[in-house]
């Protein structure tokens, strides 16, 4: 294909039914597509159905065909009408005529299925002709194209397309084409350019089909729904929208006879590099669900999908033959024919497999299965069954989810059940049933598996000083989440610098308080071990210092871990590493939340994420970003020995584990690029000038050696708070960054007025300067350091990702 990368967008019946929908159309086009995309158009409304009843009406000889060829004209031209002007509304209209006229003639000849296939084809080359007029008309060029043209196959119940050369014919057709395109669905031509349908649904697999001809990075349907919800929203009205769904999740619920999403159309999908997403567009602004090329993970159901009229065909062979075999080529031919069945129950002591089809598919699953039978003696006979309708579970670990199924069982018990079967990948559970009103039971189901308080489990990583004062909050505060969210809190490990607990059943907070009997563990066992946890969801909260802790952040994400971090290694690592980790926990739809690595409980980066999402940009951060330093310099008046200070500080709680984290800035470095990143710039550590407070000698100690040595410090601080007193001023510690002059961390000479120059102690504060606060910047100020506040941003961020899991 050519070097142009294009994306595809598919438009239904629904979406263009009257002239409002055209110019809905028209504007999604506008904001969401760039010039040579390529836009696939189902028939207008309902046109397909009028043009299947007007080939009924004529096929039967009654006047009412002339009736509704006439009315099926009058609805195109009041399209065009309402929606183009001047020389576009009298070239469409004039084609048009020209159709009808065609149409007729056509109808009054030998009616075979090519015959009516090119009757057919009109409902999309009409779509197709008038929204490129339309498109060119509000000054955004566009060509339309019959798909006939280099999509090429031969007639059958499925018709399977040939790629190869419909990649050929379609580059060719492409090669003087810059404008948008607008394709027809639907409709494909065999070797002697006959008109061949692709059957129902066939415009979305048109449209996927064409993104893999094209090599398109996204395919997006629209339609009238938003994309796919936990149970059909028409009939469940609390059921919520997937936004996000593995390929195989996708294809397993279009395997079992999903409205939204046919499984034919997933299969181009499989085979290229496009991801596809769903939306809707009567409101595009309102969610949508993408289909990820992925592997699936997860602890249960996500979907609640059903089928009201199923119909199960008998397949009874010769009680001689190997049934095995038999069995074997028979799914063979159908999988080949596109027909496979969607749910199968096997019964080899009676020679007898049972399958299971929509009445969509039903009819051409027997033609095919009786040209089966001609030729296979083995098959002795073949009985539909009716009456009968389908629920099924979906999601990655359905199978395995042990309260899921005891519900599921229990519910669809009551009612008169056939079988019940797994499918083979594991990813669904699905009951066929006597033919029942589903919807109360669809109801049932959806609020006993999805509206049950989510099982969240949490992990605890670093039970020192922060640590301890977290489980104390989490002991305290725990209770109120039931009241504000559906969830189910377990706090599961709890693990130290010497070891740690791992208690699926649950730890009491308060008992690791006052009685901790940590065991040794080695990482690659204990991730194991985490793996094999039986919540629904499962939390990480990093409280340590430890950069060895940070570099599992990515396997975290694998494992499908959530993250809460106050540890800042990962934030401040390489760029490498940090969009790595980022990635991963993007590709595995897990969550990283830090806000608690700078300022502790301040706001700071959700107030930057807040200016970013709306449209700002940060343009410069400074501010006093170490509590502990902030203190050390308020208190410090040059009486007191500056070390003195430093080990009040280290008893108190106030710095890092190792104190030379903060005094020589590194901790106040990591802060600076984290909000760097944060707003949006790709920087490393090293762009960042540093002015240590530690010498390289003061660095080589040990901390307990360091403390006893750290009177080093004492002449350079009293020398350079001298220096600043004589000038009329104050010493402060400052981190800066802005975009034009860079950044850099170190001490500062400040009016004493300044806003960064008088603070309540461990009080830190950030300016934040944007496009909006150019002149007048964003300021927030408080405590940056302690225990009690940085386990209160842990615990702030718990509440917030407890809300995110419990959609």
């Amino acid at each position: 294909m050519d070097a142009v990368k294009r994306s595809i967008h598919k438009f239904g019946g629904s979406s263009l039914a009257d002239a409002t929908c055209y110019r809905r159309v028209s504007a999604i086009i506008s904001e969401h597509t760039q010039a040579r995309d390529l836009i696939v158009v189902s028939a207008a409304g309902k046109t397909t159905n009028q043009l299947i009843e007007l080939l009924q009406l004529a096929e039967d000889g009654d006047q009412a065909a002339s009736e509704r060829l006439i009315a099926t004209c009058e609805y195109q031209a009041k399209l065009i009408a309402e929606l183009l002007a001047d020389d576009l509304c009298i070239q469409l209209t004039a084609a048009l005529q020209d159709d009808i006229h065609t149409i007729g003639h056509l109808l009054e000849a030998h009616l075979d299925v090519y015959t009516k296939n090119q009757i057919l084809a009109h409902g999309e080359v009409w779509s197709a002709r008038l929204l490129a007029a339309l498109l060119s008309q509000s000054e955004l060029p566009a060509n339309d194209l019959d798909s006939r043209l280099f999509l090429t196959t031969e007639l059958a119940a499925q018709p399977v397309v040939d790629e190869m050369v419909s990649r050929q014919k379609l580059t060719g057709c492409l090669a003087n084409l810059h404008n948008r395109v607008v394709v027809t669905g639907f409709i494909a031509a065999d070797g002697q350019q006959r008109t061949v349908t692709l059957g129902r649904n066939g415009s979305d697999y048109s449209a996927t089909l064409l993104g893999a001809l094209v090599d398109a990075d996204q395919t997006t349907i629209w339609s009238d729904v938003a994309g796919i919800f936990s149970a059909d929203p028409r009939r469940v009205k609390d059921a919520e929208l997937q936004t996000k769904l593995s390929l195989d999740e996708a294809a397993e619920l279009a395997r079992l006879g999903s409205p939204v999403l046919h499984a034919r159309t997933l299969q181009p999908v499989v085979e290229s590099k496009q991801h596809v997403q769903l939306r809707c567009s009567y409101t595009p602004s309102e969610g949508s669900t993408q289909i990820h090329r992925r592997l699936p993970k997860g602890k249960g159901a996500k979907i609640v999908t059903s089928v009201d009229d199923l119909h199960l065909v008998d397949i009874e062979f010769d009680q001689h033959a190997d049934y095995q075999q038999q069995y074997n080529q028979l799914i063979n031919l159908l999988a080949q024919q596109q027909l496979s069945p969607i749910c199968i129950k096997r019964r080899p002591t009676e020679h007898v497999v049972r399958l299971g089809y929509t009445a969509e598919i039903v009819e051409f699953a027997l033609t095919a299965l009786q040209a089966y039978q001609l030729q296979q003696p083995q098959v002795r006979a073949i009985n539909l069954l009716s009456g009968f309708c389908m629920v099924a579970l979906v999601g990655s670990g359905v199978t395995e989810n042990s309260l899921q199924s005891h519900q599921f069982y229990q519910l669809i018990s009551e009612h008169n059940l056939t079988f019940v079967q797994t499918g083979d990948n594991r990813l669904s559970i699905c009951a066929v049933l006597q033919k029942v009103v589903l919807e109360p039971l669809l109801k049932e189901l959806h609020t006993a598996l999805f509206k049950q308080p989510k099982r969240i489990g949490v992990v605890l990583f670093g039970k020192g000083n922060i640590g301890a004062g977290w489980l104390s909050l989490f002991a305290k505060q725990t209770h109120k989440l039931p009241e504000q969210q559906n969830v189910d809190l377990c706090l599961c490990g709890v693990y130290g610098s010497q070891g740690g607990v791992l208690d699926f059943n649950g730890l009491d907070a308060a008992t690791v308080l006052d009685d901790f009997q940590p065991e040794a563990f080695v990482w690659e066992q204990l991730l194991s071990n985490l793996a094999l946890h039986p919540f629904d969801e499962l939390v990480i909260i990093d409280i340590t210092a430890s950069e060895a802790i940070s570099y599992y952040y990515p396997e975290f994400a694998q494992h499908g871990f959530h993250l809460i971090s106050a540890n800042k290694f990962a934030g401040a690592a390489s760029s490498e590493f940090y969009n790595r980790v980022k990635q991963s926990f993007s590709d595995n739809e897990s969550h990283w939340l830090y806000n608690a690595t700078v300022g502790a409980g301040l706001p700071i980066q959700s107030s930057m994420a807040m200016l970013q999402h709306s449209g700002d940009q940060v343009t410069a951060v400074s501010g006093i970003f170490s509590g502990t330093l902030s203190w050390l310099f308020q208190q410090y008046d040059g009486q007191i020995a500056f070390s003195q200070l430093v080990e009040q500080a280290w008893q108190q709680g106030l710095t890092e584990p190792d104190p030379r984290e903060d005094l020589s800035g590194k901790d106040v470095q990591r802060k600076l690029l984290i909000l760097s990143r944060e707003a949006g710039y790709d920087m490393e550590l090293s762009d960042i000038k540093l002015e240590s407070l530690v010498s390289a000698d003061l660095m080589a100690f040990k901390v307990d050696e360091f403390l006893e040595h750290c009177q080093a410090l004492d002449d350079k601080i009293l020398h350079m708070f001298n220096k600043a007193k004589k000038q009329g001023l104050v010493l402060r510690y400052v981190a800066r960054f802005s975009r034009k002059e860079g950044a850099q961390v170190g001490l500062e000479f400040l009016e004493p007025t300044h806003p960064f120059a008088n603070l309540l102690p461990c009080d830190n504060i950030f300016s934040i300067n944007s496009h909006w606060y150019r002149h007048n910047p964003l300021v927030i100020q408080g405590p940056g350091a302690g225990r009690d506040v940085t386990a209160g941003a842990i615990q702030a961020d718990l509440f917030q990702l407890c809300k995110l899991l419990a959609r």
